[in-house]
C-alpha cells in the first residue's frame, strides 16, 4: 500500500463519515417536511368546507339584501303615499276643521261670558 492509497481511504472514510453525519439531519428534515405536508393537507380537507359554507352564506345575503331593497322601496312608496294622503286631507278638510274649531271656541268664550255676567247680576 502507498503513501496515494492510505490518503485515498482516509478520505473516502472521511466521506462516508461525513455523509453519515449529514444523513441524520436530512431524516429529521424529511420527517418535519412530511409533518408539514400531511398538516397542510388536514388544514386543506378542513378550510374547503368552510369555504364553501362562506360562499353559500355570501350569496343567501345576497339575496337577502335584494329583498330587503324591495321592502325599503316599498316602504318608501308607503310613505310617499301616506305624505300625499296627508297633505290631501289638510288642503280638503283641515282648513274647514280649523274654522269650526275656531268657531266653537268663540261661541264658548262668549257664552261663559254672558253667563259669568249674569251669575254676577243676581
Amino acid at each position: 500500500m502507498s503513501l496515494g492509497d492510505v490518503a485515498g481511504m482516509i478520505s473516502a472514510v472521511a466521506f462516508v463519515a461525513l455523509v453519515g453525519f449529514l444523513a441524520l439531519p436530512l431524516v429529521k428534515l424529511g420527517k418535519v417536511l412530511d409533518e408539514t405536508r400531511a398538516s397542510v393537507k388536514e388544514l386543506t380537507d378542513h378550510t374547503v368546507p368552510v369555504l364553501d359554507e362562506t360562499a353559500a352564506v355570501v350569496a343567501s345575503t345576497g339575496s337577502q339584501l335584494e329583498k330587503v331593497d324591495t321592502v325599503t322601496t316599498a316602504a318608501a312608496q308607503v310613505s310617499e303615499n301616506v305624505s300625499a294622503l296627508t297633505s290631501l286631507f289638510a288642503a280638503t278638510v283641515g282648513s274647514p276643521m280649523i274654522k269650526v274649531a275656531a268657531f266653537s271656541y268663540g261661541v264658548r268664550q262668549a257664552l261663559s261670558g254672558v253667563t259669568a255676567r249674569g251669575a254676577r247680576r243676581r
